[in-house]
C-alpha cells in the first residue's frame, strides 16, 4: 500500500515521500496517528497545495521540540518500587510510569512519546528515549529504588549490589566491634579478680605476721 507521509518517520521517511508500507501499519497506525495520507491523485496534490503550510508548520513544533529537548535531555526522575533484597522488581517501570514521574517535576510528557529498549526490571538508574517531535528526541535517566535514600545513593554512582555489600560489610564491623567491646570487658573482669585475689593473699600474709609477732 502506498502512502505519502505529512511528518518523518523513522526508518520509513521524510515529509512529502511516497512510500510502500503493508496495509496493517497504515491503517492501525500512521493513518489515525495522522502521519500519513493514502497516496491518491486527490491526496497528492492536495499535500502539494498545503506544503508550504505544513513545511512551517513542522519547523515551529520542531523548534518548540528542540526548546523542551534542552531542558529535559539528562534529567533524572526517581520512581520508588518495592524489589527483592537482590534488586529485582515485583513488576516493572514503563513508560507510563516515566512519563507521570516526569510530568511530576514539571514536564509535560505523554506515555506514547516515551520508550525503552527492554523492560525495566531491576532497581538502578535506567534510560528512556522521549520523542518529542518526529525528528527530536532527548534521553531521560530512572532512577529506581526502594527510598528517596537509596535514589540518592544510586545518583551518586552507586550500584545496589555496591550498597548491598556496604551495608553486609558495616555489620559485620559492628558485629567484630561488640565481640571486641565484650572480650575487653571479660578481660577487665579478670583483671579486677586478680587484683582482688592478690589483694585478699597479702591481706592473710599480713595477718599471719601479726600473729607470730603477738
Amino acid at each position: 500500500m502506498q502512502v505519502i507521509l505529512l511528518e518523518r518517520v523513522a526508518k520509513l521517511g521524510q515529509m512529502g515521500d511516497v512510500v510502500d508500507v503493508k496495509a496493517g501499519y497504515a491503517r492501525n497506525f500512521l493513518l489515525p496517528q495522522k502521519k500519513a495520507l493514502t497516496a491518491s491523485q486527490a491526496n497528492i496534490a492536495n499535500f502539494e497545495a498545503q506544503k508550504a503550510q505544513l513545511e512551517a508548520n513542522n519547523l515551529e513544533t520542531k523548534k518548540e521540540a528542540e526548546d523542551m529537548a534542552g531542558r529535559l535531555d539528562g534529567q533524572q526522575f526517581i520512581v520508588i518500587r518495592q524489589a527483592s533484597d537482590a534488586g529485582s522488581l515485583y513488576g516493572s517501570v514503563t513508560p507510563r510510569d516515566a512519563a507521570e514521574a516526569a510530568t511530576e517535576a514539571g514536564f509535560t510528557v505523554d506515555r506514547k512519546q516515551v520508550s525503552v529498549e527492554a523492560p525495566i526490571k531491576e532497581l538502578g538508574v535506567h534510560n528512556m528515549i522521549v520523542t518529542l517531535h518526529p525528528e527530536v528526541s532527548a534521553t531521560i535517566e530512572i532512577n529506581v529504588a526502594r527510598s528517596t535514600e537509596e535514589a540518592e545513593l544510586q545518583a551518586s554512582g552507586k550500584s545496589i549490589q555496591e550498597l548491598e555489600a556496604e551495608a553486609e560489610a558495616e555489620a559485620e564491623f559492628e558485629i567484630a566491634e561488640l565481640f571486641d567491646d565484650l572480650g575487653a570487658a571479660a578481660s577487665d573482669d579478670d583483671d579486677l579478680a586478680e587484683t582482688a585475689g592478690v589483694d585478699a593473699a597479702e591481706g592473710e600474709a599480713e595477718a599471719e605476721d601479726a600473729g607470730e609477732k603477738a
